[in-house]
């Protein structure tokens, strides 16, 4: 942030401690704003030459600004290389249609289900009842015939690894060209894709096929739309309305195997944040898990479970997604911390809990605290779940297969997004590769050097639209503050314990739990609180009361700190 220091102006870090930086005075910034900046060379003993500034950003009250200046401290780089931008322009002009070697299915009737504020359509889907099951065709976006292995798109594309999207932005892994235009199964319009065919039987795929394709979607679903129509409270008008309805059974056939698998339930609610004209965060809708999710969800698993096979029976080189299974001693002493919060848990197994096992408890595991939940009207999932969590290992990419075992499949990988995800093009250039014969087979050295590259990438995505949320949470609760009475000063909200450390509880709080601050126990005066041995309640020493996971706790906000995403609490009743 530019600020002004006697008579010369500097740049300050904004986001954490760093150096100050000298800046010459230019008309295109002024003191306050938010600046991207690059340093200058250091000079004789060591003293560096005024900073130069790349960027006006804005200013830091303003929530887009805000986010937009984390992308790009956190090294996003916010626009695509000329060269990149150039291809992309070239091979979207392509003309898309039938012949040499796809499968003309533009007779088919197709849909897509997304949300509302989605622009880029990785995967259509067509359906139909047969005698004895369902046909299910699930249509890719065939990346592979735009993007060239060791393109200039194809090198911008694998240096981003994956999309990032935050409140009110996106950075994609390809140029809007392509990720929002040829590539993007928009409806009314004709494109290339890559079918995966599946004759569902029972709750089993009895077979499938995969060739190239030309698709055009009949009908550009929201996940609200697809649910009104299942609930009865909408129509389907239009010949998709039966690719739908046969979709929705075969989405219920796949669940059963699921289920039966003792497969991990985690349910969630990712926030969908609302801006204003000027970037101003002015609401937050908790998007949960419905039936129009889960039916997505089921097909594309089964897709990619169908794909994973495929390559490992071929033995082509490409990346799996591999989930361990969860350690022994986390998964006991998730069972542990459960009891103690008198949530039901299921049976150990006798003796030392072999990996299988331990995958198969926390599956079952998973599954009670779900049911436990809804019998509660869904409290406290956010504080269960994490329990849950904290007990598995992170999935990665890997170029070996060991299975997934959050899903209970012994062979999975990543193939259904390669619009915004890189390890699934790499495999639908593998699979292709062998499909068709056009395109020759990831060299088996540079898939296995891709696999940690890739799986960094993913983790630093996630950490970006975690911080973005939170930082989108706190400018959401300081406009709520601000038009309180007194600008906030002293209202009280209802809260929920949804974490705990020896420090403090991490209480969510508002009218839907959106927001969420620490209540550090130095504040609560009135004991000496210590963590129990389970990390599920903190303890009084001198008044022995409890404040344990899923307690209900009314709180004040002392401070909002939105670059960082904090949110401060006081106790309800502190003075």
């Amino acid at each position: 942030m530019v600020e002004r220091r006697g008579k010369f102006l500097v740049a300050e870090p904004f986001f954490g401690p760093g150096p100050r930086l000298a800046l010459s005075r230019d008309s295109r910034y002024d003191v306050g704003d938010l600046v991207l900046v690059a340093a200058g060379p250091s000079g004789r003993h060591g003293r560096g030459s005024r900073a130069r500034v790349r960027r006006r950003i804005g200013r830091p009250d303003n929530a887009r600004d805000v986010i937009e200046a984390l992308l790009l401290h956190r090294g996003l780089a916010r626009e695509f290389e000329p060269a990149a931008l150039r291809a992309a322009s070239e091979v979207a002009g392509a003309v898309v249609s039938a012949g040499a070697g796809r499968r003309d299915l533009r007779a088919l009737e197709t849909f897509t289900i997304d949300p509302v504020s989605a622009r880029d359509y990785d995967d259509a889907i067509s359906c139909r009842a047969d005698a004895d099951g369902f046909t299910v065709w699930v249509h890719i976006a065939d990346v592979s015939a735009y993007v060239v292995p060791r393109s200039a798109l194809d090198r911008e594309a694998y240096r981003r690894g994956t999309s990032v999207y935050v409140p009110g932005a996106v950075e994609p892994m390809l140029p809007p060209e392509l990720s929002n235009g040829v590539c993007s199964l928009a409806p009314a319009q004709d494109r290339f894709a890559v079918t995966v065919e599946m004759a569902v039987r029972g709750s089993d795929v009895a077979s499938v096929s995969f060739y190239r394709s030309v698709i055009r979607s009949d009908a550009r679903l929201s996940y609200e739309q697809a649910d009104r129509i299942f609930a009865g409270t909408a129509r389907a008008d239009g010949a998709w309305g039966e690719a739908l309805a046969s979709a929705r059974a075969a989405a219920r056939a796949l669940e059963q195997r699921r289920a039966a698998k003792a497969a991990l339930v985690l349910e969630s609610a990712e926030p969908e944040f609302a801006f204003d004209g000027g970037g101003n965060v002015v609401g937050v809708t908790p998007l949960v898990q419905t039936e129009a999710h889960r039916l997505i969800e089921h097909l594309m698993i089964a897709a990619n479970e169908q794909v994973a096979r495929f390559l490992e029976a071929r033995r082509l080189p490409a990346l799996y997604r591999v989930h361990e299974p969860p350690e022994a001693m986390a998964v006991e002493r998730m069972l542990d911390q459960l009891s103690s919060l008198g949530v039901p848990t299921p049976p150990m197994p006798g003796g030392a809990l072999t990996p299988r096992q331990a995958a198969e408890v926390a599956g079952e595991a998973s599954q009670l605290v779900a049911d436990w939940v809804l019998a509660r009207g869904g409290r406290p999932a956010r504080a269960l779940n994490r329990i849950v969590l904290r007990s598995l290992k992170q999935a990665y990419y890997d170029e070996r297969n060991r299975g997934h075992s959050g899903l209970q499949l012994a062979s999975y990988c990543h193939f259904t997004s390669p619009i915004r995800r890189y390890p699934d093009l790499i495999c639908h250039r593998a699979l292709l590769s062998a499909v068709t014969g056009e395109l020759s087979p990831p060299e088996v050295s540079w898939v296995a050097q891709s696999a940690p590259w890739l799986s960094e990438r993913e983790r630093a995505a996630m950490a970006i639209e975690r911080d973005a949320d939170d930082v989108a949470r706190c400018f959401l609760l300081e406009a709520v503050l601000a038009s309180a009475p007194h600008g906030g000063l002293g209202a009280v909200f209802e809260g929920e314990v949804v974490g705990l450390i020896g420090a403090g509880a991490f209480v969510a709080f508002g009218e839907g739990g959106e927001f969420e601050g620490l209540l550090p126990v130095r504040r609560m005066r009135e004991d000496w609180w210590e963590l129990n041995e389970h990390a599920t309640a903190l303890i009084g020493t001198r008044s022995g009361r409890a404040l344990r996971l899923g307690d209900p706790l009314a709180v004040r906000v002392g401070g909002v700190d939105p670059p960082r995403g904090r949110v401060d609490l006081l106790p309800a009743d502190w003075e």
